[in-house]
């Protein structure tokens, strides 16, 4: 079996990249909360991290474009809910998690419930373009589903007056948050579609926390949107804040006032576009009058000098042939730039930086990690032979022999002294021991020869 020359046997980098392709492709993106251990902080800005809980553990990178936005300080041992790709890191074949966000684990339990109706109603279509109506561009009668003593609703009524104070306002209300609130819009939205008495509608309150304005991310609401007939604005908090009703309305407006302004002409500006679409009307019709005077001068003209059946029959025939042969260029050329830009979006989806950079940038990581390792092990290796060189030479050191209870005789010029043949009877001599010096006088000398 090992011979069989149709198996492909597989590269070692061929696995892992079959591996990442699938965990990628398949997984995607997941949420997960988990205990922090083995957090690094690396020079380049990364965070490096393992997630774990009682029984199972998975490392984690967090680059540093996503981890500037974190608020809280990660630290071992403190529990938080992530959101992440799944990958793999390719150069060590192990299986490892790109995470994106980081939040305290109780902060995040409403944001992680919002995400997750958010994928839900997401997968069912519920936030596609095709399902979205156009916001028609005059209306006569705007329905607002909001709270009739907020802020909101007074701005709206501010910007209809000072725009066009022709505009009929029906209010619905409603509660805008706590117990019972995402019921309440959910039944005027229907309430709103089932009397027919508006031409658009807008659904909001001003701003506020994300619990504040939860109402507008509960499921009754979202699906009341999807289901009316009635074209939608949606106006929800400030311009930073995102509900799953903007996603599903018709239009998101950044506040209330920004949709008032956008279903109210002004009317100023109305009267000086009927006014310019008046004169325009007025010269476009001169000019046809003009070129079609002009046109028939020429037809009496040629009229005169020739047959006009045989000239009309010969036009016609030049005409069909250059339409066609204008269709003809004009089909090729679109098909020319249809498949010049398939091929330029192949190669720039094939060469983005955005595949690469982390790749690059987790294999560089690891790659500095191995270096200091070898660092402090070569570091390790010559302290330890730097210690056995040191014991060598301290083993012939003749101050180690004098420590073993010898000493070095010196004669007056200090030299060592080897035979009794050096001195004489009454020398003054100098006995070097291991913690000090003596100094003697030589009285007797003896020859063991």
């Amino acid at each position: 079996m090992f011979n069989n020359p149709k198996q492909h046997i597989l590269q070692v980098s061929e696995l892992t990249k079959k591996v990442r392709y699938i965990l990628e492709s398949e997984l995607s993106v997941v949420w997960l909360c988990g205990e922090i251990s083995n957090f690094i902080a690396a020079s380049s800005g990364h965070w490096y991290l393992s997630l774990k809980d009682a029984k199972s553990q998975v490392r984690c990178a967090m680059f540093k474009g996503n981890n500037r936005s974190v608020r809280i300080k990660p630290a071992n041992g403190k529990q938080v809910l992530v959101k992440a790709r799944v990958s793999l890191y390719e150069p060590r074949g192990d299986f490892q998690l790109i995470i994106e966000q980081m939040q305290d684990a109780g902060e995040g339990v409403l944001q992680q419930k919002y995400e997750q109706l958010k994928a839900q109603l997401q997968a069912e279509g519920l936030f596609e373009q095709r399902y979205k109506q156009p916001i028609p561009e005059y209306v006569q009668t705007i329905g607002v589903v909001t709270s009739p003593t907020g802020a909101a609703v007074h701005d709206i009524l501010n910007v209809l007056n000072r725009r066009n104070p022709g505009i009929k306002v029906i209010i619905y209300p409603t509660l805008v948050q706590g117990e019972g609130a995402s019921e309440q819009i959910a039944d005027a939205i229907y309430t709103a579609y089932e009397r027919d008495e508006v031409d658009a509608l807008i659904v909001g309150r001003g701003g506020g926390s994300l619990e504040d304005l939860w109402s507008f991310n509960e499921e009754a609401v979202v699906r009341a949107i999807f289901d009316c007939d009635i074209p939608i604005i949606s106006a929800v908090g400030h311009e930073v804040d995102t509900s799953l009703s903007d996603y599903v309305a018709d239009m998101r407006a950044p506040t209330p006032s920004a949709a008032a302004e956008i279903l109210s002409k002004d009317t100023g500006i109305q009267r000086r576009q009927i006014q310019a679409m008046n004169q325009a009307l007025r010269l476009n019709a001169s000019a046809i009058v003009h070129r079609l005077r002009h046109r028939q001068q020429q037809l009496l003209q040629r009229l005169s000098m020739q047959s006009p059946v045989a000239q009309l029959r010969l036009q016609q025939q030049k005409s069909d042939d250059l339409q066609i042969r204008l269709i003809n260029c004009l089909k090729e050329q679109h098909q020319q730039r249809i498949n010049q830009q398939q091929l330029l979006a192949q190669r720039l989806s094939s060469a983005t930086p955005a595949r690469q950079l982390p790749l690059h940038a987790t294999h560089l990581a690891d790659l500095s990690t191995r270096l200091k390792k070898a660092m402090l092990h070569s570091k390790d290796n010559k302290h330890m032979r730097l210690a056995m060189l040191a014991q060598s030479l301290n083993l012939v050191s003749p101050l180690a022999t004098i420590g073993r209870g010898y000493s070095i005789s010196r004669d007056n010029d200090g030299k060592v002294i080897r035979s009794i043949e050096q001195i004489n009877t009454g020398d003054a001599i100098s006995v070097q021991v291991n913690d000090g010096q003596i100094i003697a006088q030589v009285t007797e000398r003896t020859d063991k020869r």
